[in-house]
């Protein structure tokens, strides 16, 4: 192992995070011919296979997990001098990884781009996936901060709120309740229901609020995308609830209508995190008090951007509620 490159570790520590060559070398601005040729050579410097390849996916030996974890600390202890370098330099250079939930996608990317106007010299990675994997990545140490939405408190994060996030009922704009006013929430319980799979904060929440009444959603069809139970509203499939955020997305003529039904919307808000006890780097600080300070001060511009892209309170809600309808 004392032959390996820094650079051929560099390598087997981005294919092992993202699980791809391609993506690996594309993440390090190498050809995938060198990024194959780099790892042939730290294979034969270990003496065991490091991975296998069935179909496009990598999986790793247990010699490669056990070479990964090793990478990781390597690069890690590299990455924190150049933090350390950075902090010495001011914010002229440095790394900030982000992961985001599914939902936060249609706001993140804006945030991030107003981020690397205030700081052009930090690099940015933004991996989007569902909460499930996000943990995952939680647990492996994989990113700097995290966007989620509330956080449990067995999840051990320490977190912060920044941006409302509203959670709607829908429907389309030819169902019978479409409109109806003041919806009780038993009556939506009757309602074919589209929900997200199991441990989505959006299906917690709902499932939250009909069991305080004793009520059960008819949960029809599960699906995995915003997108998709957002396809399946407009198709008459049902009807289902999704964060303000995803609504503001489409913005058009084929929509679907926001219900006037009793307990929403569901006031939620989205959350930055990282785990308790980790060191942020001086990158990922300085992000953590642009999405704070932005809360506060940018809220106007925001909403004009995206409509009420941080949110608003219940009372107000319902009033705008009442005025599109």
């Amino acid at each position: 192992m004392r032959h390996a490159t820094f650079r051929q570790l560099e390598i087997f520590e981005a294919i092992a995070r993202l699980g791809s060559f391609t993506r690996a070398s594309e993440e390090l601005f190498l050809t995938q011919p060198t990024v194959s040729m780099q790892i042939r050579k730290l294979t034969n410097v270990v003496g065991l296979p490091l991975y296998e390849q069935i179909g496009k996916r990598i999986h790793l030996t247990d010699a490669g997990i056990e070479l990964a974890r090793t990478a990781r600390e390597i690069v890690g202890a590299f990455e924190r001098m150049d933090m350390w370098v950075a902090q010495a330099q001011g914010l002229q250079k440095g790394t900030l990884r982000l992961a985001v939930v599914t939902t936060a996608k249609y706001f993140a990317p804006m945030l991030l781009g107003d981020f690397s106007r205030i700081h052009p010299g930090i690099a940015l990675s933004l991996k989007v996936t569902n909460r499930e994997r996000v943990l995952d990545r939680v647990a492996e140490n994989l990113d700097d901060l995290y966007i989620i939405s509330e956080p449990l408190e067995e999840e051990n994060l320490q977190a912060e709120a920044f941006l409302d996030n509203p959670l709607l009922a829908l429907a389309a704009r030819d169902h019978p309740l479409a409109l109806a006013r003041k919806i009780s929430l038993a009556t939506l319980a009757r309602e074919p229901f589209l929900m997200r799979e199991p441990g989505s904060d959006t299906r917690r929440a709902v499932e939250e609020l009909f069991a305080s009444r004793g009520l059960k959603p008819n949960v029809r069809m599960e699906l995995g995308s915003n997108e998709a139970i957002k396809q399946a509203i407009i198709a008459g499939l049902g009807i289902s609830v999704l964060s303000h955020h995803v609504l503001v997305a489409g913005n058009g003529g084929g929509d679907p209508v926001i219900l006037n039904a009793e307990g929403f919307p569901i006031l939620r808000h989205w959350h930055v995190a990282h785990p308790r006890g980790k060191r942020l780097s001086t990158a990922a600080q300085a992000f953590r008090e642009f999405l704070l300070r932005a809360a506060r001060e940018y809220g106007a511009g925001m909403r004009a951007r995206a409509r009420p892209l941080f949110g608003e309170p219940k009372a107000a809600a319902r009033r705008r509620v009442a005025r599109e309808r």
